[in-house]
């Protein structure tokens, strides 16, 4: 590590700690040339795999990016911040578990998809029709009539009632 007060390459760590919320560690060090004291923050560096898009070009995998199309499928919709943060980290961790270098940004449309319709079904639509490039009514409406066909999440659900069973009495 270089001093950021006199460049040279002899320095020695004095401290280490955990810090934000233990995703990093800081290091106090002390540069035995000039005697200045420095902090440095080291992370694990998680290499993300290359998108590869329909037309063969390679492009690198952008978290912001998917955060815009995943936000912009949900404007208006009644999924709170945390719940699409959550998404997120979950197709992320989806393609950092593959510990591949490339995937087909197909892939990375179909987890985003597969989220959503988990979330909320007209974002799943309002998604599938940029993503699939609906040219047509038509086509969102064969789209809809294949979500009504899977069965609903929210009906799996086992839910206990709030009213007295009317058999009782």
């Amino acid at each position: 590590m270089h001093c950021p007060f006199c460049f040279d390459t002899d320095t020695k760590v004095i401290d280490s700690r955990l810090a934000a919320e233990g995703r990093q560690v800081r290091r106090r060090r002390e540069c035995l040339s000039c005697g200045e004291r420095f902090s440095t923050f080291e992370t694990a560096e998680l290499v993300m795999p290359r998108l590869v898009k329909r037309d063969g070009r390679r492009e690198p995998f952008d978290q912001d990016k998917l955060r815009y199309g995943i936000a912009k499928a949900l404007e208006k919709r009644p999924v709170t911040a945390d719940d699409m943060e959550a998404a997120l980290a979950r197709i992320v961790q989806k393609l950092r578990m593959l510990g591949e270098r490339e995937v087909a940004a197909r892939l990375v449309g179909d987890l985003v998809m597969e989220e959503l319709r988990s979330l909320d079904e007209v974002a799943y639509v309002r998604f599938a029709s940029v993503y699939r490039s609906f040219q047509d009514v038509t086509e969102f409406q064969e789209e809809v009539a294949r979500l009504q066909a899977l069965p609903s999440l929210l009906a799996d659900r086992d839910q206990m009632s709030l009213l007295p069973d009317d058999s009782d009495g």
